[in-house]
């Protein structure tokens, strides 16, 4: 006898952790806000904790491209904060520039690739995919020849690529609430 699922589908708590965060630390990218103690918890939270457990879940129902991407995003959100807070704990240096330039640059090339993967997913994801590629291209351009205004257009970038990633949040419930496609995925 076959068992029924009896878990909630956990994407759209990963696109909502992802997305809420991503709108803020562009806030601060676009130069808009400071980086603030707002965001770091953000980060650990909602970036970190809340796409971990979605992607932890996503292998549940054997979904390695939702695993991989959410928890893979979830631990650059928690090394976000690290890279904040830990020169502020002990005798350890803060991130030098082109040290992050080069971890932004990997996610680049890693979501470059996934990007070829959601082209067998929605239309959503796609875009997610080309926009998280940009923003982190942009910012690892910024972060290496400190040309602040690819940083303030990464931040417009990902105020845009934040709010597609609620979007996709909020579509996936209300679709599977109301049983018919009224947000276009």
């Amino acid at each position: 006898m076959a068992s029924e699922n009896t878990f909630a589908n956990p994407a759209p708590l990963g696109f909502f952790g992802f997305g809420a965060t991503t709108i803020l630390l562009s806030l601060h990218n676009a130069g808009i806000v400071d980086l603030s103690t707002v965001i770091l918890a953000a980060a650990v939270c909602l970036g970190g904790f809340a796409q971990i457990i979605a992607g932890i879940f996503e292998m549940k129902f054997k979904n390695t491209f939702g695993a991989t991407v959410f928890i893979s995003f979830g631990f650059l959100w928690l090394s976000f904060a690290m890279i904040w807070l830990l020169p502020g704990i002990g005798n350890i240096q803060p991130g030098d520039p082109i040290s992050m330039g080069v971890l932004l640059f990997i996610f680049g090339c890693f979501t470059s690739l996934m990007f070829i993967s959601s082209l067998k997913h929605t239309k959503i994801l796609q875009i997610l995919f080309i926009l998280v590629s940009i923003l982190f291209f942009l910012l690892a351009i910024a972060d290496i020849t400190g040309i602040t205004i690819l940083k303030i257009i990464g931040g417009y970038v990902g105020i845009l690529l934040g709010i597609a990633s609620i979007y996709g949040c909020v579509g996936q419930i209300i679709n599977n609430d109301w049983e018919k496609d009224i947000f276009k995925l």
